[in-house]
């Protein structure tokens, strides 16, 4: 006799909706796809919204098979799922040639018009480290990638919370051009998250450009913004006042080498600030400024900083001492400063008490990272005050530097020191202490 009934059906077929989305969540386009095909309630399932909110897309910038699959996957994501596109970073990685960057802008120019067109979610864009100021970058490509972009910001702006284009190294116009593509609609911006780090060329003295100024007052509710501090004046100090006190929360700030960082900031603007934004934190980070003099001019009494990092990158002067920039100047935010980071090299001086002295002096430090020229000793008496209630840090890296290329006495002296204290370590500290030859 013949069986009418119908036959048996897989476990799968009953997998509740949350489930299967949560199924499909793991897995990669290529296999979405795939799986797609089993069934209309699969297929349905690929197309859940919440599976394409956030979406990386990445370019390697060398020749390869891949580039072709690259370019014409983002287009392929952005024709078919963009509509639920809100979080959207965009990476290119070294770009090799002009042919790779022509290929880059032509296929930006389709993702940006199509998302344009078709998304009203969107609110975060994030497009790192483009470079724009390289010869790999022909100025007709360069040029209309900017045009591309900025027509994107103007239609999205209204919705954008989130912006960065840390890196993109434009000129003082473009740049002032693509953030006020973000006011277009309304004359005014109410994105909450900008990173303009790296985002101008460099040597260029944005402080003293009133177009600058005129552009960064449209925005009216900054929650974090991040820039150089060739970007910082007592007009924008006091714009910030003015325009976004009620929301200004965090300010970071980097200062390299090649950045101009000369013009004079007055610690009444800092004050002013901090008086009217209760709230400020603000996080410095140096990069081969080392000087104690060009330092006292920029770290101002005034300014509430939570963080600081000096970072020389192996370079060593010996025209310069960190000793002021320890003993004096980072001292004044002893009652303030949560986070430290400290890279030098200090071979011809050493800088063991003072470090120490700093750490215990600053009663609210939980970071701290140094790379230097130390003795193990440091850290055995670093450990001994975390021990005593001295200091109470949660985070402590520390990288010695020594001048022989072996390291095998350090190294047993800081598993005895580990040995010793760790009880303390473990239930205290995110612990990373090693020994490291600097020839």
């Amino acid at each position: 006799m013949e069986n009418d009934s119908e036959p048996e059906q897989s476990c799968w077929a009953y997998l509740p909706n949350v489930c299967l989305s949560h199924v499909f969540w793991w897995l990669d386009d290529r296999d979405r796809s795939r799986a797609a095909l089993v069934c209309k309630r699969w297929n349905q399932a690929m197309y859940s919204g919440f599976l394409w909110r956030t979406r990386t897309i990445t370019f390697s910038g060398r020749p390869s098979r891949s580039n072709i699959s690259e370019f014409e996957s983002a287009l392929w994501y952005v024709k078919r799922f963009g509509k639920y596109l809100e979080h959207l970073e965009i990476k290119f990685l070294n770009p090799y040639n002009a042919v790779l960057t022509r290929k880059f802008q032509v296929t930006m120019r389709g993702l940006l018009s199509r998302l344009g067109k078709c998304n009203s979610r969107l609110v975060s864009l994030t497009i790192q480290h483009l470079e724009l100021d390289r010869l790999v970058w022909r100025n007709i490509i360069r040029n209309q990638f900017i045009k591309n972009l900025i027509i994107f910001l103007k239609r999205m702006g209204i919705h954008l919370v989130h912006l960065s284009l840390k890196g993109a190294r434009v000129t003082l116009e473009e740049g002032c051009e693509l953030l006020s593509s973000l006011s277009y609609l309304k004359n005014k911006s109410f994105a909450s998250e900008i990173n303009i780090e790296d985002f101008f060329s460099h040597y260029l003295s944005i402080y003293s450009s009133p177009l600058f100024h005129q552009t960064m007052s449209t925005f009216r509710n900054l929650v974090i913004l991040t820039l150089n501090y060739n970007c910082i004046s007592d007009e924008l100090l006091e714009i910030l006042c003015e325009h976004n006190a009620h929301s200004l929360w965090t300010i970071n700030i980097k200062c390299h080498i090649h950045d101009p960082h000369g013009q004079v900031v007055w610690g009444m603007s800092w004050a002013n600030l901090a008086k009217r934004a209760p709230k400020l934190k603000v996080n410095f980070f140096f990069e081969r400024v080392m000087k104690h003099d060009s330092l006292a001019r920029i770290l101002l009494a005034e300014i509430p900083l939570r963080s600081i990092s000096l970072r020389s990158c192996y370079f060593s002067d010996p025209d310069w001492s960190m000793r002021p920039t320890l003993t004096n100047l980072l001292p004044a935010y002893k009652h303030i400063l949560q986070k430290l980071t400290l890279e030098f090299n200090n071979s011809h001086e050493s800088l063991d008490e003072e470090l120490l002295q700093l750490v215990l002096s600053c009663k609210k430090l939980f970071f701290l990272k140094i790379w230097a020229f130390l003795r193990v000793a440091f850290v055995e008496r670093l450990l001994q005050n975390q021990a005593e209630g001295k200091c109470t840090l949660r985070t402590m890296k520390v990288r010695i530097y020594t001048n022989r290329y072996e390291t095998i006495e350090e190294d047993r002296m800081l598993r005895d020191i580990f040995r010793r204290y760790r009880d303390l370590i473990d239930s205290e500290l995110n612990y990373f202490v090693i020994a490291y030859p600097m020839m």
